[in-house]
Parts: C-alpha cells; sequence; structure tokens
C-alpha cells in the first residue's frame, strides 16, 4: 500500500486510504487543469474581445474542428484507453525498460500515421471543409478563408499525438501535474500570439485570423516541450527505431480503432453540431462554442482529472486480476465525480448569464451574443455528469479488455444524438443541439455505468444512489443561496462595471460553496472529507512520484 507522509502526532507516516490516494492524484491533476482551463477562459475572453462572434472566428473555430476534434480523443480518449493500460501491464510485469521500448514504439508509428493524416488533409482541405461547412459560401470569402486555415492547423494533429503518448507514460508513472498542465501551453501561445501577431498580420496582407492559426502550431510544440524533461527524468530515451511485430504496439493500435469509437461520443456530437450550426447564421458556431468550453471547465477540473487518475490505478488492478480493487476505484471515483459535478451543473444553469457576461461581454462581444451564448451554456450544462461519467468508465473497459462494450454504446448514443440534434434544431435553432447533445451524453453515462456494474458484479450503486441524492440535497441549498445573494449583491451594486460584476457573481457563488460544505458537512458525505483534505490538510506532503 501507498504510503502518505502525512504528520500525526508521533510524526510517523500512516497508511493512506484508497480514497484519499485517488483524491489527492485527481486533485494533482484537476489543479493543473484548474491552471490550463482559467488560461484556457482568458485566450476565449481574448479572442471574443478581438473576433467576438463574427465571420473570422466561425471560420477559424470549424478549421479548427478538425485538429481539436483529435486533439481531445488523443489526448483525454483513445491514445489514453488504448496506451495506458497497455503500457501499464509492460510496466508492472516487465519492468522500466521493455515499458521504454513500447513507448518509442507508439510514438514513431504515430509520427508516421499522423503525419500520413496530415498530408492527406491538406490535399483535400477544399472538399473536406466544403463537405461540412459549405453554407459557409453565402458570405463572400468566408469559406476559402477556412479552407486555409485547416491548411495552417492541420500539423497541430502530429504534435498532439506526441503529447498524449507522453502523457499516457507519465500518468502511468504517476506523473499527473505537468501532463494535465501541458494543454495550457495552447492556451499561453494563443494569448501572446493574440497580442504580438494579430497586429502584424494586415500589414503582411493576412487576415487577422491567421495569428491565432499559427499560435495553434506553437501551442502543440509547446505541450511536447513541457512533458519532456520529467519524461527523461525516468528513464525514458527517444529512439527512432518501429517494429510493427511487436505484440504491445498491436494491441495498442488494435485497441485505439475502437477506442476512437468508444470515447469519441462527445466529440462527434460537438462535431455534428457544428456542422448543423453552420447552418444558423452567422455567430452560431462561435456561441455553441463559447458556451460548450465554459462548460468543459468542470468536466476539466472534475471528470477529466477523476478520469485520468482512475484510469491507472484500474489499470494496476486489471494486470492482477484484482476485480474487487477495481470496483472498489471506479466506485470511489463514480462517487468523487457526482460530488463535484452536480452542483457544477446546478450553477452553470443559475448563474450562466452573469458569468458569460462578466467573462466575454466586451469588444466586440455583444449583449446579444452573451443572451445567447448563456441559452446554449444552459442547455449544454444538463449533460455534465454524462459526460464526466464515461470519462470513468468508458477507459475502464478498455482496462478490462471489453474494448467492444463502449464502442457499441457510442455508435448507438452518436445516431441518437444526430436524430436529436436535427429535430431539435428545427424547431429550438441551435440551442436543440446544445440539448440534443446533453441528452445524447446523458444516455452514454447511464448506460455505460449500467453494463459496468454489470461487468464487475457490482459498482457499489446503493451508495452511489445514497451520494448522488444527498448531493442533489447539497446542491439545491447551494442554488437558493447563491440566488439569493446575487440578489442581495444587485441591490447593493446595481452597475454594469466589470469590478461590480465580478463583486455581485463572486459573492454568490462563494456563497453558495460555503453553502454547499456545509450541507455536505451535515449529510456526511464521506466523498467530500478526500476532496477537502487534499486541497487543505495543512503539512501534506505529495510522493516524488506525483511530482513532476
Amino acid at each position: 500500500m501507498t504510503l502518505s507522509t502525512l504528520p500525526t502526532s508521533g510524526h510517523r507516516p500512516i497508511p493512506e486510504t484508497a480514497g484519499a490516494r485517488l483524491a489527492r492524484s485527481a486533485g494533482l491533476t484537476g489543479a493543473a487543469t484548474l491552471a490550463s482551463r482559467i488560461l484556457g477562459l482568458v485566450r476565449d475572453q481574448v479572442l471574443a474581445a478581438l473576433f467576438g462572434a463574427g465571420n473570422d472566428m466561425d471560420a477559424f473555430i470549424v478549421a479548427f474542428r478538425i485538429p481539436n476534434l483529435m486533439r481531445d480523443l488523443f489526448a483525454e480518449g483513445a491514445m489514453s484507453a488504448a496506451f495506458v493500460p497497455t503500457f501499464t501491464r509492460h510496466l508492472t510485469r516487465q519492468g522500466k525498460a521493455d515499458a521504454w521500448r513500447l513507448g518509442n514504439n507508439v510514438v514513431n508509428a504515430l509520427l508516421i500515421i499522423t503525419g500520413i493524416a496530415v498530408i492527406t488533409g491538406v490535399v483535400c482541405a477544399g472538399p473536406i471543409v466544403t463537405a461540412y461547412a459549405g453554407s459557409f459560401a453565402a458570405v463572400p470569402g468566408k469559406l476559402e478563408l477556412t479552407i486555409r486555415l485547416t491548411r495552417i492547423m492541420l500539423p497541430f494533429l502530429v504534435m498532439v499525438a506526441m503529447a498524449a503518448a507522453m502523457m499516457g507514460m507519465l500518468n502511468s508513472l504517476h506523473h499527473y501535474f505537468v501532463p494535465a498542465l501541458a494543454p495550457a501551453m495552447f492556451n499561453v501561445a494563443t494569448i501572446v500570439c493574440a497580442f504580438a501577431l494579430v497586429p502584424l498580420m494586415p500589414p503582411l496582407g493576412l487576415p487577422r485570423i491567421m495569428a491565432i492559426a499559427i499560435a495553434a502550431l506553437v501551442g502543440g510544440a509547446g505541450q511536447v516541450a513541457l512533458q519532456w524533461r520529467p519524461l527523461r527524468r525516468e528513464g525514458f530515451a527517444y529512439q527512432p527505431f518501429l517494429d510493427w511485430r511487436d505484440p504491445g504496439l498491436r494491441q495498442v493500435l488494435l485497441l485505439m480503432g475502437p477506442g476512437t469509437i468508444g470515447l469519441a461520443a462527445t466529440q462527434v456530437n460537438i462535431f455534428v453540431n457544428t456542422l448543423l450550426a453552420t447552418s444558423q447564421g452567422t455567430g452560431a458556431v462561435s456561441w455553441l462554442t463559447y458556451a460548450f468550453r465554459l462548460m468543459y471547465l468542470p468536466i476539466g477540473l472534475f471528470g477529466v482529472s477523476i478520469g485520468t487518475a482512475v484510469l491507472p490505478a484500474v489499470s494496476r488492478h486489471a494486470a492482477i486480476d484484482d476485480v474487487e480493487g477495481v470496483r472498489a476505484t471506479v466506485s470511489r471515483g463514480l462517487a468523487m465525480m457526482m460530488l463535484l459535478n452536480v452542483p457544477a451543473t446546478f450553477g452553470l444553469m443559475a448563474l450562466a448569464t452573469p458569468i458569460v457576461r462578466l467573462l466575454f461581454e466586451r469588444g466586440h462581444f455583444l449583449p446579444s451574443d452573451t443572451a445567447q451564448t448563456a441559452a446554449a451554456l444552459r442547455f449544454y450544462a444538463l449533460g455534465l455528469v454524462g459526460y464526466s461519467t464515461v470519462r470513468i468508465a468508458s477507459p475502464t473497459f478498455y482496462a478490462l479488455r471489453r474494448s467492444r462494450v463502449p464502442v457499441v454504446v457510442s455508435v448507438g448514443t452518436i445516431a441518437v444524438n444526430v436524430v436529436l440534434s436535427v429535430v431539435l434544431v428545427r424547431t429550438m435553432g441551435f440551442r436543440g443541439l446544445a440539448l440534443g447533445t446533453s441528452i445524447a451524453a446523458l444516455a452514454n453515462g447511464v448506460l455505460l455505468a449500467a453494463l459496468l456494474r454489470g461487468t464487475l458484479n457490482g459498482i457499489d450503486g446503493r451508495r452511489l444512489a445514497i451520494v448522488l441524492a444527498k448531493t442533489v440535497v447539497a446542491g439545491g441549498a447551494m442554488i437558493v443561496v447563491t440566488l439569493a445573494v446575487q440578489s442581495a449583491m444587485a441591490a447593493v451594486l446595481p452597475g454594469d462595471h466589470v469590478v461590480e460584476q465580478a463583486a455581485r457573481l463572486g459573492a454568490a457563488i462563494a456563497a453558495g460553496l460555503v453553502a454547499l460544505a456545509m450541507c455536505a458537512k451535515l449529510l456526511r458525505i464521506r466523498e467530500f472529507d478526500d476532496v477537502v483534505g487534499v486541497l487543505y490538510t495543512p503539512g501534506t506532503k505529495v510522493a516524488r512520484s506525483d511530482r513532476s
């Protein structure tokens, strides 16, 4: 058992509970993800101020959709699901030398595969973009700009594949902070290039949005560079060899195919939304994208971070056929996820308008953009628990070598989303796209959890139901207090200055969090103590393997 170095009265190490270990790993990932997401919000604020929700921003979002889709699938999906269990198994059974050989094989295979994909994409960018954004041709120059931006950003695929492989190796070695922080390089590059390069584009005869496309490539390189040092310290040395016959490599590649499908539902559904949103007029693509990014903040903090911590732990238990360990780890992960995501859902729905107004409403981002983005955010927030459940349940099936289960569920979920989106967009406009995606996400999460329960002969469903019920009660109390404080603050600070907006929103959120914490303690939600222990236990020292 891993020992914590939490001090006791006798200054002796005490055993760290499994829940506390999982919470600590998730906390490290969450802390880095929080920094990345905050920088992401700053990035979106800068882009909103410079470009608003106009044609240039629509073109960039659609152009980046393909590499961004692959980034999400590689970094938080198929790569992790396929590579981490296999790498962990080699690490556990054969040792580091064998694991490094597998790592080099995977890196070199990805270089070849993504390189071919990039060349094909650059050559075929015109037909590809026209196929899903042909309605952009109605605006002079918009479709051509989208194709041009797509060609520039496609090499991002190679960089993000390398970064994802490095992330998988580091996570398997108990490094969580730096890999989770790596995506922040993309945000930093965008912010810097927005200020440094955007003014230089017009004198060069280029559209201003071209600077943001260049920033994507810089950010991709930064993700690789940030993870290189801790990986080297662990003993990894890149070697340019490739053995296609290596059983480990073949297993990773075979799992990545179904892994991509099994974890693709959310991203493919967003892709479908983008396609349908291009027919909803200027701004619809941008409104949905800004809303989804806001909703993705709690997914990154509480869904991806917990899922990232769960996967290596589940893989280690699966490698020694410890079904009880897998069951307990998954159950703890789901309980912590619900504790954090249910209140986040309530909060996003209740405070959507003031959040969007504070973060984005300036420059070219107008009050009308705030209203439309907030409307989409409310519908997206409904699926938050579903999105996060998938991040935990789907990779678990791959660790258990049951890859067909999430594949079948994912395909069914995509079909449900397409049908719902086509129907709802006709009656609700772009808002229907957000609602359809959330319904599909909830269906995906519920079905995967039910099937995982059968696979593991239970996932402590009674305890999870109790945690969910208690969390709903605590979240309800949080929202009552939040709205009451917001109303009171509006009477005291009725102005629209950004400082007054921030004061109103900050006071409402702080009061709500206090109410949530008090209710969680009164209701004796055990997972709350694990989460708070990670954040606030004095003298907690992080084990060497968790520091990067």
